[in-house]
């Protein structure tokens, strides 16, 4: 089996690393050559060059052996836990949801930014193997959007001792021994997100971009609601009311436009039911979006007690991390 990216003639960072470079076109200097300011994402559209990416779409790896099987950690590096047969094909299912996306837009392509972990590059792999390669701009191997780091080899009980102390701390602000908080995580996504607005601003200035250009993440459940939480501006208190989306699940954040040109990226009512597994959000009056000067926090139902929702010591997660 040829691994898709490799069969492609892509490797990482492949077809326009880190410059977007093209021999057919010559580089411009990016924000003062095309007079744009930090709204690379967003703001005002004031001409037809000023495209922002369609849709900006973020996968959670396939099943893994550590979703199934905490043991996995004991004797495997986190970052070298596999997928799972059942993984590989939520993965490849991940990939026909994405390839109908696409296929929605006339000249769709995609551009990929993938965790290093071994789980989120099969899943690319998966991905590809489903798409059009005439879809697909190039990939990047991006570490900032890594698990959380529960520590090295990790004991069992350990882990399993540290999550009860988070869930009655705090998912945001309680820090695994050795590993990370979810605030580290958020810290790291934060410096991710600019780098995705100056690569759009690169592949805009080659003429890369199209304004059906996709801009695909595959990375981790918490790192995919760290990013949200960063990008919408929620609260630490909204961060507690999410759960991770399901393996192999797509959040789509679609781009809006009004009448004046104004332009903002709003989470599908879909996605932000994938992010409500614990039925802490009220899917009836989320106000949540990145039009400029809108409200942005989530509402939790009047009939769920805080407990449910991990704003206090709730029962045991059910769910494995990974």
């Amino acid at each position: 089996m040829v691994p898709q990216r490799a069969a492609l003639g892509m490797g990482r960072g492949a077809y326009f690393p880190r410059a977007f470079s093209r021999p057919d076109v010559a580089m411009v200097p990016q924000r003062a050559a095309l007079g744009m300011g930090r709204g690379a994402l967003g703001g005002s559209v004031h001409s037809a060059a000023m495209y922002r990416p369609r849709r900006i779409v973020l996968i959670r790896h396939g099943q893994s052996a550590g979703n199934i099987d905490e043991e996995a950690y004991t004797t495997t590096p986190d970052w070298r836990i596999p997928l799972t047969a059942h993984g590989r094909a939520e993965a490849q299912g991940a990939g026909r949801k994405l390839r109908a996306l696409l296929e929605e837009r006339s000249g769709a392509r995609a551009y990929f930014y993938h965790s290093p972990y071994l789980r989120c590059q099969d899943t690319l792999d998966a991905i590809i193997s489903q798409l059009n390669p005439e879809c697909i701009i190039g990939t990047r191997e991006e570490p900032r959007i890594s698990e959380q780091q529960f520590g090295n080899l990790q004991s069992t009980a350990v882990t399993q001792k540290s999550k009860a102390e988070r869930n009655h701390f705090g998912r945001f602000y309680y820090r695994f021994p050795s590993g990370e908080s979810a605030l580290d995580v958020y810290n790291r996504v934060s410096s991710f997100i600019a780098t995705i607005y100056r690569d759009v601003e690169q592949m805009r200035g080659v003429g890369v971009l199209t304004p059906e250009t996709h801009i695909v993440i595959v990375s981790h459940g918490l790192a995919a609601r760290a990013f949200i939480m960063r990008w919408f501006q929620l609260t630490v208190g909204d961060f507690e009311l999410l759960s991770n989306q399901p393996n192999g699940s797509l959040l789509v954040m679609e781009l809006h436009t009004d009448a004046m040109g104004n332009q903002w990226y709003e989470l599908t009512h879909d996605s932000w039911k994938l992010l409500n597994a614990d039925g802490c959000i009220d899917l009836k009056c989320i106000r949540v979006g990145g039009k400029p000067g809108e409200m942005r926090h989530l509402v939790r139902p009047q009939n769920v007690l805080p407990s449910v929702c991990g704003l206090a010591p709730p029962s045991p997660p059910t769910e494995l991390d990974g």
